[in-house]
């Protein structure tokens, strides 16, 4: 329900903030006064299209809130936005006139796809608004649910049980690899691809080792070169040995007269120690150095088979083993599967019969319940001036065949068709229907379901345009009855639907200070009474009295609906 709408610098608009019940709120006012701006800023709060044009003259931007109850069925969706779910909504909406603007939710920032996802569940705007619930396809099949009850309601219960059903058999089918040839071809892939890896014989660590001798191998050159340069700096005549035997042999030598040379001396003669050891290792390892190109290759052969299963069967080779288990798993349960894969077939057909079925049980719950509405439907647009009215419920056809499209909905489709004058065909609804006949088939649908599609505010723009009397007396009428449910805000010029108000606005536009404005006022007991005057047409005694006669007989009618 909305509660409050504020709205600043929209154009003739300075600054006005509505305060709605949640009953029947009634707009009025001159024609031009300015009700349409009333209904653009809902709009626009609502996440229509912006226009800069909007923004009051001399102004830098314009700005439009609306607060509303929140119901629980928006919960989910907002909390996938990641705002949470208050008492009150605020939705918030700037525009500067540059064309730069910001969509608040909450205090969060919103995209206008994200805005409208929200408003589509708070408020339904009819009238010259594009903002058409019934439009949609989806919705009148929503509707139609809604209206038939519990009885489409557990049908679509046991359809989803079956979906269901259908579901894990296609998937243990899809395990078990389709039909025989194509289980067959599974097999011979799953076989090729386990001989792969098998012949492989792949061993942990391998690779490591692989790519150490690789690059031994690659570097045998360089190697080599730098060992004998060892080996020289080591044993040839001049060397770093002959250096260490020479030093040991002088700090021996003088020992006796120095005692502290004798420790170094001692540590020269490790030294050598320790290097001849490494001489005779290096001279080992220069031994050991002639290259196997035979070797090589079969290394290089080996890393370039490992890295082609690596490619196909993964990253590692921990992961070219965890395949090969999970193709030997997949392989034996195949090789075991064809008793398996006929009884799921068999299993498949009995059930595709038993959810066809079932979607044509639901078919017929929702053409039962369609015909009952459209007879009362077109009842109600009677009375509210659309005599030759026509309006039908037109189901798609299907067949056994399409039970695999069949969806927790059933199957085929709904489609609302309507004609509003004797001797036109029926067409589909968003197709032909103007905005006053809009505004009046949504009244004859609210008329029927409260609440329908779950939406709590439905605003109507001028719907009693080109009525008057005993009709407009049962629009109001429908007005009190669909309010008792639902909020309702409605603009009108018509007296007989202004006093029904539970609450009502008047919308004035005056010049001051060589610029216009409009301003809006909630009224009170009085003002209504001079409202009305002024609807029916004047001020004098007779008038005023028509005006009291009139607010008494309505609230007389919505005491008897208490």
């Amino acid at each position: 329900m909305l509660k409050r709408l504020t709205i600043e610098n929209v154009a003739l608009i300075d600054r006005a903030e509505l305060e709605f019940s949640d009953g029947l709120n009634i707009l009025t006012g001159e024609t031009g006064a300015g009700k349409s701006v009333i209904l653009d800023s809902i709009d626009f709060v609502l996440g229509a299209k912006a226009d800069k044009g909007m923004v009051r003259a001399g102004e830098v931007a314009c700005s439009v809130r609306a607060e509303f109850t929140v119901p629980e069925t928006l919960h989910a969706l907002l909390e996938s936005y990641d705002i949470e779910p208050e008492e009150t909504l605020v939705i918030s909406r700037k525009l500067s006139a540059d064309g730069r603007g910001s969509l608040k939710i909450n205090g969060c920032t919103v995209t206008a796809a994200m805005l409208r996802r929200v408003t589509a569940q708070l408020v339904d705007v009819h009238g010259q608004s594009e903002h058409f619930f019934l439009l949609k396809e989806s919705n009148q099949l929503r509707l139609l649910d809604s209206i038939a009850g519990e009885n489409v309601a557990s049908k679509k219960a046991r359809l989803g049980e079956l979906l269901s059903e259908r579901k894990r058999i296609l998937g243990d089918l899809a395990v078990l690899g389709g039909d025989d040839g194509a289980r067959s071809r599974r097999m011979d892939i799953l076989k090729y691809q386990i001989d792969e890896i098998e012949r492989a014989a792949l061993k942990d660590g391998e690779e490591e080792e692989l790519r150490a001798c690789s690059l031994r191998f690659r570097n045998a050159e360089r190697i080599l070169n730098g060992l004998a340069a060892a080996r020289d700096f080591l044993l040839a005549d001049g060397s770093g040995t002959d250096a260490v035997r020479g030093a040991a042999r002088s700090l021996s030598s003088i020992k006796a007269y120095e005692p502290r040379c004798e420790a170094l001396a001692e540590r020269l003669e490790s030294a050598l120690d320790e290097l001849s050891d490494i001489a005779d290792t290096v001279e080992s390892y220069l031994d050991d150095s002639d290259i196997d190109e035979r070797e090589a290759e079969r290394v290089e052969a080996r890393l370039d088979e490992i890295k082609g299963l690596k490619k196909k069967y993964g990253n590692d080779i921990a992961s070219v083993t965890d395949f090969l288990a999970k193709a030997k798993e997949e392989y034996g349960l195949l090789s075991d599967s064809g008793a398996r894969f006929d009884s799921l077939t068999k299993e498949l057909a009995a059930l595709d019969q038993t959810l066809y079925l079932q979607c044509r049980a639901l078919t017929e719950a929702r053409k039962k319940a369609a015909e009952d509405f459209t007879r009362r439907v077109v009842a109600e647009l009677k009375t509210l001036n659309i005599p030759s009215a026509k309006f039908e419920v037109e189901f798609d056809d299907y067949g056994p065949e399409d039970v695999e499209r069949a969806n927790s909905e059933g199957l085929g489709g709904v489609r609302f068709l309507f004609s509003a004058n004797a001797g036109e065909p029926l067409k589909e609804l968003g197709k032909i229907i103007s905005g006053g006949e809009m505004s009046r088939f949504m009244l004859a649908v609210k008329a029927q379901l409260s609440s329908a599609g779950g939406i709590g505010t439905y605003i109507f723009d001028e719907i009693d345009a080109g009525i008057g009397g005993k009709t407009a007396r049962v629009v109001a009428e429908k007005f009190v009855k669909i309010a008792r449910d639902v909020q309702l805000i409605a603009v009108t010029h018509l007296a007989q639907v202004a006093c029904f108000a539970d609450r009502e606005f008047l919308i004035e536009k005056r010049e001051l200070n060589g610029k216009t404005h409009t301003t809006i006022r909630e009224l009170d007991e009085e003002g209504r009474l001079s409202e009305l005057a002024r609807l029916i047409g004047g001020e004098s005694e007779h008038v005023v009295a028509h005006a009291k006669e009139l607010l008494e007989e309505a609230d007389i009618y919505k005491k008897s609906l208490s």
